[in-house]
């Protein structure tokens, strides 16, 4: 399918949701269409108008053109726990058709999709899915989110490692400076850089703002470009 990047992350709660909003924006400051996208997500709340997840909800708010929340986050699941255990207590299962319909309904009207994963590559969707197969079925790149802390060297090689075993491509990383207390923090990112296949796209400052988050990824930004529907009279 194409015209996006899939975002996944060394663990769950590292950010990726704070990463891909802040790389909406980015890829909006250089002129593009961007369009948020959580294909799958549990520990939904529910509302008036159905289920609704935070995490959803912060990306259709950072889209362009308000996108329909369903389409945003087609498959919803009210238990915090592993989809695949939230779907099954709602006598439901995680399937891909659902997700592949809501992309390209999204891709028609955005340059660019910032697909977020559920918590790290491999986390199950199903007795049969894992989170690599939304990328895998949607044909995107991957941009891996590094949680800046102690493990984060092992988490981040593992799952460079599993991205590549599955047959997707790593387009880059993203750290995230989830503890501002690491003890050298610049030597982990120094040995990130010169052992992960692929390049950094930026490093996000703990608690950055909005702003400051958006400007560090303006390299992330100029490589999704290229992942970026081709516009009039531009060869696909």
């Amino acid at each position: 399918m194409g015209h996006g990047v899939f975002i996944t992350g060394t663990d769950t709660g590292i950010g990726k949701t704070f990463v891909s909003v802040a790389l909406l924006h980015a890829l909006r400051a250089v002129g593009l269409r961007a369009v948020g996208m959580k294909p799958v997500a549990s520990g939904c709340v529910a509302t008036a108008a159905g289920l609704r997840n935070e995490d959803a909800l912060v990306l259709q708010a950072a889209s362009d053109d308000a996108p329909e929340y369903t389409q945003v986050n087609p498959l919803a699941f009210a238990a915090p726990v592993s989809p695949h255990l939230a779907a099954a207590a709602e006598g439901r299962r995680v399937e891909l058709a659902p997700v592949q319909a809501a992309y390209a309904r999204l891709a028609a009207r955005a340059d660019v999709l910032v697909v977020e994963g559920v918590g790290g590559w491999l986390a199950p969707l199903s007795d049969t899915l894992a989170a690599a197969d939304l990328a895998r079925v949607l044909g995107l790149p991957v941009i891996l989110v590094v949680g800046l802390r102690l493990g984060c060297l092992n988490h981040a090689l593992l799952s460079a490692r599993a991205i590549a075993a599955d047959g997707c491509t790593l387009l880059g990383w993203i750290g995230n400076r989830i503890d501002p207390a690491m003890q050298d923090a610049e030597g982990n990112l120094a040995t990130l850089r010169a052992r992960l296949p692929a390049p950094c796209l930026g490093v996000l400052a703990h608690a950055a703002d909005a702003a400051a988050a958006a400007a560090a990824l303006a390299a992330a930004a100029s490589a999704l470009q290229s992942c970026a529907r081709p516009g009039p009279g531009e060869s696909p």
